[in-house]
């Protein structure tokens, strides 16, 4: 969903982690701005992605040493933020959950994480909790670009909910022209509008 994990704010976040654990600091800021990462959100189109492509290996050792912090420090929302995202480019999205929604409770106005939790959830195959994170998302951005795009994603392949993609790709188009992923959500769009019209055609009739 982090093609739904991912792009450039979530690596340069990964640098400045990188260089925190070096110097024995606390990890810096990752966050997923989806695409994910639909996380690393997140990457570029979250939601999009296959998950079939390998995933990589999760630094265990930083892992452990986030969960120590948490331990520690459960309102640490550095350390929680951080597992998150290493178990989310791991694809190992359950896992990533909890720390998402302990980074969340913590900080309820990040878009960034409301939306990477949102696509982790999705990829954990529980789309009516994904839409109804990103729904907590849009109230925070209420155009955020890439949360429209997964909206978009969820409701036509989680629901079959095709009007609804639609309105959120057109919402997305007209409100981040220079999207840059537009041409390929205009694609999607114009498949959504298609599938619309025939569910309605196709639909019960009295």
């Amino acid at each position: 969903m982090r093609e739904y994990d991912e792009d450039e704010q979530k690596y340069s976040w990964i640098v400045y982690a990188a260089c925190a654990l070096i110097v024995g600091g606390l990890a810096g800021y990752v966050l997923a701005v989806a695409g994910t990462r639909p996380g690393a959100g997140v990457q570029a189109q979250a939601a999009a992605t296959s998950t079939a492509t390998p995933a990589p290996l999760v630094d265990e050792g930083a892992l452990t040493a986030y969960r120590d912090i948490l331990a520690r420090d459960p309102k640490n929302l550095t350390a929680a933020v951080n597992a998150g995202n290493l178990l989310y480019d791991g694809h190992r999205y359950v896992e990533a959950i909890g720390f998402y929604q302990q980074a969340f409770a913590l900080n309820e106005s990040d878009i960034n994480v409301s939306t990477d939790l949102g696509t982790a959830l999705w990829y954990a195959g529980r789309p009516d909790e994904a839409l109804a994170q990103y729904d907590r998302s849009l109230k925070i951005a209420p155009t955020h670009a890439q949360t429209l795009f997964n909206v978009g994603i969820v409701r036509a392949d989680g629901k079959h909910d095709y009007p609804g993609a639609v309105a959120a790709w057109e919402q997305l188009l007209a409100t981040s022209p220079t999207y840059q992923n537009a041409a390929t959500v205009r694609d999607l769009l114009a498949n959504a509008r298609r599938k619309s019209n025939v569910a309605q055609v196709d639909g019960p009739q009295r």
